[in-house]
């Protein structure tokens, strides 16, 4: 469907893991706004394996997740704040309209057009053509594609039967470009207006980021995050759109955390049986990557500048499935899992068949009840 079409997004989309949640509006927020009174703990110390190598699985980092679970689980009993996106400038596109005429786009057009700008989190409500976007001065972006737009067109045609003129319709199609995404030098009157942040890397972050051997292809563009498991693609707006850097990492770590379902992976089946945005299994692989997310902040050391946005997120899924805190600590297995398959971590095979038994029944559990956005 983060965190906004899993695309895990706001609405589902059926090859999308929204991912797109997180950066456009948590399903439903917790009802006792008042703030976390739970102290955020000092960052763990960063050592060598938290710098994106191989390490194999640690007390040390097993101790770090069960911290940060804890913490979550707290701040949830305590009540948190409503979450917020950490996104700047965010829109969303109106009616779809022609920049030229500025009228508004009919029937299926609507739909078409929409549905496009959704999925692919276009802001603008403007299209043009191809012509219309040379008549401007402007280009088209190289390698966009174009979205159909249909219309009938009347045509006079002689009834061989009784030699009478008719006017029949007849279906005729042009291609159209969103004006603001995919174009280039061309005034749009509903640019998202917002001022960009001084973006600088957070090296342990971006070690974490990088270190993700055979990871999805990341598009930075748009105003929403997703992760679209049928493409196998992470889309996230310019790091310069959020509010700081360990919000970008924390959305991207997140739509990360998602990509560890494909079937290539840890097969959570978010690419091979998707379930719908707001069910109870969606919800559950939202609880997976942002858990999983915040593992990866407290191993790049930025977790208290995020942990209170992640718990409210967590929260607004809670309330869809019914306030379960215990489905936090349920979470937190397959979330370690993702976490360190993100960084790398190859497991020590144990000597004991109970231990194997348990481990072999947990991942079963997580693969069975996690599908996304």
């Amino acid at each position: 469907m983060h965190k906004t079409s899993s695309d895990l997004s706001g609405a589902h989309a059926p090859d999308s893991c929204d991912a797109g949640a997180r950066s456009t509006q948590n399903p439903s927020q917790p009802t006792n706004t008042s703030p976390s009174t739970a102290a955020s703990p000092s960052p763990t110390p960063l050592t060598s394996d938290r710098l994106g190598q191989r390490p194999a699985a640690s007390s040390s980092a097993l101790d770090l997740y069960a911290e940060i679970t804890n913490q979550i689980v707290t701040m949830l009993e305590q009540g948190v704040v409503p979450w917020r996106s950490p996104i700047l400038g965010q829109t969303h596109a109106g009616h779809p309209k022609n920049l030229n005429t500025g009228k508004p786009y009919r029937g299926v057009n609507v739909f078409l057009l929409a549905f496009t700008a959704f999925v692919k989190g276009y802001e603008s409500s403007y299209w043009l053509t191809f012509q219309q976007v040379q008549q401007r001065g402007g280009t088209v972006r190289r390698g966009e594609r174009s979205t159909m737009v249909v219309f009938f067109k009347p045509y006079e045609v002689t009834d061989p039967s009784d030699g009478e003129t008719k006017t029949v319709p007849v279906l005729r199609y042009f291609r159209v470009f969103n004006a603001q995404a995919q174009c280039e030098n061309v005034h749009v009157p509903d640019t998202p207006k917002y001022t960009p942040t001084q973006f600088e890397k957070i090296e342990a972050a971006d070690a974490i980021v990088k270190g993700y051997k055979n990871g999805p292809i990341v598009e930075h563009l748009g105003a929403r995050a997703f992760y679209r498991p049928r493409t196998d693609t992470v889309t996230i707006p310019d790091p310069t759109r959020f509010s700081t850097p360990e919000e970008y990492y924390a959305t991207l770590m997140h739509e990360l955390a998602h990509s560890t379902g494909h079937s290539s992976r840890l097969d959570r089946k978010i690419d091979t049986d998707p379930k719908p945005f707001g069910s109870p299994d969606y919800g559950k692989e939202e609880l997976i990557a942002e858990m999983a997310a915040a593992f990866l902040c407290g191993e790049a050391g930025i977790r208290p500048a995020v942990i209170d946005n992640q718990a409210a997120y967590l929260a607004g899924w809670l309330g869809v499935l019914k306030s379960d805190k215990r489905l936090v600590i349920a979470a937190a297995s397959a979330a370690q899992r993702a976490a360190e398959h993100i960084r790398g971590v190859k497991h020590e095979q144990t000597n004991t068949s109970s231990e194997s038994s348990r481990s072999s029944s947990n991942a079963n559990a997580s693969e069975s009840e996690i599908e996304p956005a």
